[in-house]
């Protein structure tokens, strides 16, 4: 188990490393980090002055070096648009994303597996054919429209919910219903193609010759072996609800790392950008890595494999 915790930790400091280099050169490729700071009307002498005191007229794995440095020591330099450090203002805004993927891949779990679950139960019934359209219907709703659905009839019409902002924790709930719809049909779908091909194996066979109840040989038996591949894809459910919360975030008017990439792509805000990208990009390696290591837990012959 050591061996295989270790060459995972390995590969995703490989993937982080790449993600980094991608990450810092197509910024700096595509935008004059200057002109940027500088604004478009500011003259030559002063765009000028800029690249020597941020150190842009260097070369670029020389940049790419001192940059990579000083964000492993958590400095991500200071935002031109906010007049801010990064790092002061991700540290403002993460909670607010991390309670919502929080929340949100909660609420796919919760659904998604007991659909599963009782998809393959019942299957080619009225019960599993429900489940399977809820699935296609949380694939198919785009989250801005989704969003907007909500605000219109859970915070206008019947004014349950605040209609924007984070004031309460009910104001969680609507966006945590839009990321987490996108979430469910992974889940549910391999919850239910997992149980059926656990509950047609030998060993199942076997619980139930011995007089297994049903809750015994569903739950205990079954789902604990159908559930091995719901592990990894939930945990790429858990990144992309992190990673992906742009919009919704912009819609409820949620101040977190979503609406602060929001932001930093609309001014510009190249050192903003960077480190909010790196953020988001972390989180799929780090949940990437869990997973397999859930996995290898769950199944020891992952660890060999």
């Amino acid at each position: 188990m050591l061996k295989f915790l270790l060459q995972r930790i390995v590969l995703a400091l490989a993937v982080a490393l790449c993600v980094s280099m991608l990450t810092f050169g197509l910024l700096s490729g595509t935008i004059d980090p200057a002109i940027a700071i500088a604004g478009e009307d500011a003259t030559a002498e002063k765009i000028q002055s800029l690249r020597v005191a941020f150190g842009y007229d260097k070369p670029f794995y020389v940049q790419y070096v001192n940059w990579l440095v000083n964000a492993l020591q958590g400095d991500f330099g200071k935002s031109p648009y906010f007049g801010l450090d990064v790092r002061d203002l991700i540290a403002d805004r993460m909670p607010v994303t991390i309670k919502l993927g929080a929340l949100a891949i909660l609420f796919a779990i919760g659904l998604g597996v007991p659909l599963g679950v009782v998809a393959a139960i019942y299957p080619n019934t009225w019960i599993d054919r429900l489940a399977l359209s809820v699935a296609v219907l949380g694939q198919a709703i785009p989250n801005f429209w989704f969003s907007l659905l909500l605000i219109i009839i859970l915070a206008v019409q019947l004014e349950i919910f605040p209609v924007s902002g984070a004031t309460s924790a009910s104001s969680y709930v609507m966006p945590m219903i839009v990321l987490g719809t996108n979430g469910i049909p992974s889940i549910m779908r391999l919850t239910r193609t997992g149980m059926l091909d656990t509950l047609s194996a030998d060993f199942i066979r076997t619980a139930w010759a011995k007089g297994l109840r049903p809750r015994q040989v569903f739950f205990k038996h079954a789902l604990r072996n159908a559930l091995i591949p719901v592990v990894s894809v939930s945990a790429i459910q858990a990144a992309h609800m992190l990673g992906g919360s742009i919009v919704v975030e912009s819609v409820f008017a949620l101040h977190g790392l979503g609406m602060l990439a929001y932001e930093s792509i609309l001014r510009s805000d190249i050192p903003t950008m960077q480190a909010v990208i790196l953020i988001f990009s972390g989180f799929f390696i780090i949940f990437s890595a869990l997973s397999d290591i859930i996995n290898a837990y769950l199944d020891p012959r992952i660890r060999v494999s």
